[in-house]
């Protein structure tokens, strides 16, 4: 399936919707939105997911939220989603591009690391310090954050 994944101008509830899927915490969601490059992925004129970059140093770009529609995982939307972000970060000439997510979330883990995203650390109590509710994924309570980063040539 090829995407047309553009910049995402106005925010609508279905893409609200999916951000939160990615990111259950709608403060941390508006503390970075504003700040980020927004992107949508169509297929058909079908929103299939999203994709939210934010510079959190002056090389350096973050993918804060990546989501795809849960009909369509699995499927490479993800991965290609990641790509856009690899070739966007080059083109805007930042040096690396991290992410994070939970521990408990074997599928990115899994994704991340196909796409050669390399663990370089853990933020420990992430989500138990920064979540209101307590966040179980995979039959385990969710608690700390692995960043992953790739280095861009």
């Amino acid at each position: 399936m090829n995407l047309n994944i553009e910049t995402l101008n106005k925010l609508t509830e279905q893409h609200y919707k999916l951000l939160l899927e990615a990111d259950p915490n709608e403060k941390l969601i508006s503390k970075y939105l504003n700040r980020s490059f927004c992107f949508e992925a169509t297929y058909n004129n079908e929103l299939l997911g999203v994709l939210i970059l934010l510079p959190t140093h002056p090389e350096t770009l973050e993918v804060v939220n990546i989501a795809v529609i849960s009909t369509q995982r699995n499927k490479g939307i993800g991965q290609q989603l990641l790509t856009f972000a690899v070739k966007y970060a080059r083109n805007n000439n930042y040096k690396c591009l991290e992410i994070g997510t939970g521990t408990t979330s074997f599928g990115q883990l899994y994704l991340y690391q196909k796409c050669d995203f390399r663990v370089v650390g853990v933020d420990q109590n992430f989500f138990t310090i920064h979540y209101d509710k307590e966040i179980t994924e995979n039959g385990l309570v969710l608690r700390d954050m692995i960043r992953l980063r790739k280095v861009l040539k």
